[in-house]
């Protein structure tokens, strides 16, 4: 059995692969964090306490047409939702006596990636493993969009804007490979895209801000896809 330095250490060793993806793709949204307006500390403060490429992506979005910040609010609740799921998925592997502060911390670096390698460790999850893990993924989050921000300032405009699309194709790295084979998920991201074109051509809905639609598109497609395409409970066991 391994000890709470041992687990540390498990986790810190599984997770370099994680920080240096991380630092590749923050690197991205530090540039446009730049773009945007924001600051070095501010960019990496929103690094730090969101943890969410896609999340801190609607909000640089938001942030550079002058949103409301309950509509920044509401908007982060929609799309990091997913981790609610997460998080209830990894609270059945952690052993039942494990204290509220130690669950606390660990929901704080849930993302897709830490999430994924901890579902997959055998046996209960340690806190200590979970703390490896956040101790490199999340400072090379921050690192990458620190050192973005600041190539901002030195980079030349073109190697800016051909830095600036990769975060767009980490993001259909994350919905391509579950789409493959899934007709229902193809279509339904189709239709995501479809009828984001549409509300943003729309002159009727021009007075709608871009979070407001973000809402409002999710809520639609996934409400709809919930009731037509209902997802069969099975049982699973994470021992």
């Amino acid at each position: 059995m391994k000890t709470k330095i041992g687990e540390w250490k498990s986790g810190i060793k599984n997770g370099i692969p994680i920080a240096m993806g991380y630092f590749a793709v923050s690197f991205t949204f530090g540039i446009l964090a730049k773009q945007a307006g924001l600051n070095p500390f501010e960019a990496v403060l929103m690094s730090v306490t969101n943890l969410t490429s896609a999340g801190q992506f609607a909000g640089l979005t938001l942030i550079a047409s002058a949103a409301a910040i309950v509509e920044i609010a509401v908007t982060q609740l929609i799309i990091n939702s997913r981790y609610f799921l997460m998080s209830f998925a990894l609270s059945q592997k952690i052993d039942p006596n494990t204290p509220v502060f130690h669950r606390l911390i660990m929901a704080y670096g849930i993302t897709d990636e830490v999430f994924g390698v901890s579902i997959a460790v055998p046996g209960k999850l340690s806190p200590y493993y979970a703390y490896g893990l956040m101790s490199v993924a999340v400072p090379g989050w921050a690192l990458g969009t620190l050192f973005g921000v600041i190539s901002g300032n030195i980079l030349p405009p073109r190697m800016i804007s051909a830095l600036s699309i990769a975060l767009f194709g980490m993001l259909l790295a994350v919905i391509i490979p579950p789409a493959k084979g899934n007709k229902i998920l193809t279509g339904l991201i189709v239709i995501s895209m479809v009828l984001s074109l549409v509300f943003a051509e729309l002159q009727i809905l021009q007075s709608i801000s871009s979070g407001v639609k973000i809402i409002i598109l999710t809520i639609l497609i996934a409400g709809i896809a919930a009731v037509v395409f209902p997802v069969k409970e099975h049982t699973h066991e994470y021992e």
